[in-house]
């Protein structure tokens, strides 16, 4: 009985990010009322409130989602002798990939990731998940030797994230709209940071 329960509430979670996610990418973030989404998903304003206790919730939520996807998806498709660089692109080009699937979705996320409207500690958390991936990039890095010892691995983090974000800003500025060109030039730019930081 207690299965049946449980699964029925990760339904009704589903349901109300599903509906969420897609009212904030037509109407936007802030046009988007409790109202709205209770009314697109089928269920209760109160209901709602039972599982995200506002709409940012909802957002980091979904997104936090996103990010677990892209790692699991990312750890399955690499092997033990891929180079640093290509670890690299192999995560940023997935994550990439799922950002831009849903094009207004994307400048959403953009926007909370780079200028959120208030910076609380669940968005710091959800930054910090994001980093302490990369961070475990650069450990494995630093042991096999391809990058210098002691580098800080949260600056080195901010680094190739900020890089990641020119590319994000080139594609929806229309620099680029194929994932052929991103990978590409995201293996450029990567590339020309590693000549600096090799032993």
């Amino acid at each position: 009985m207690g299965g049946i329960r449980e699964q029925k509430k990760q339904q009704t979670r589903r349901a109300i990010e599903t509906a969420a996610i897609d009212l904030f990418s037509r109407k936007g973030f802030d046009a988007t009322s409790m109202d709205d989404i209770a009314s697109a998903a089928g269920v209760g304003k109160a209901t709602i409130y039972g599982y995200f206790p506002a709409k940012d919730d909802i957002f980091l939520h979904y997104c936090d989602d996103r990010l677990v996807t892209a790692f699991n998806q990312f750890k399955e498709q690499q092997s033990a002798d891929i180079s640093f660089v290509e670890y690299l692109i192999a995560f940023f080009m997935i994550k990439f990939a799922s950002i831009t699937e849903n094009r207004e979705f994307g400048r959403l996320l953009l926007r909370e990731m780079l200028f959120p409207r208030e910076a609380t500690d669940k968005v710091r958390d959800h930054n910090q998940r994001y980093f302490d991936i990369l961070e475990g990039v650069f450990s494995v890095a630093e042991k096999r030797g391809e990058i210098l010892p002691d580098l800080d691995h949260f600056m080195l983090s901010g680094h190739f994230f900020s890089l990641y974000v020119g590319l994000l800003a080139g594609w929806y500025g229309c620099y680029f709209n194929q994932l052929e060109e991103v990978e590409q030039n995201m293996r450029t730019l990567f590339e020309q940071v590693c000549h600096g930081i090799k032993p």
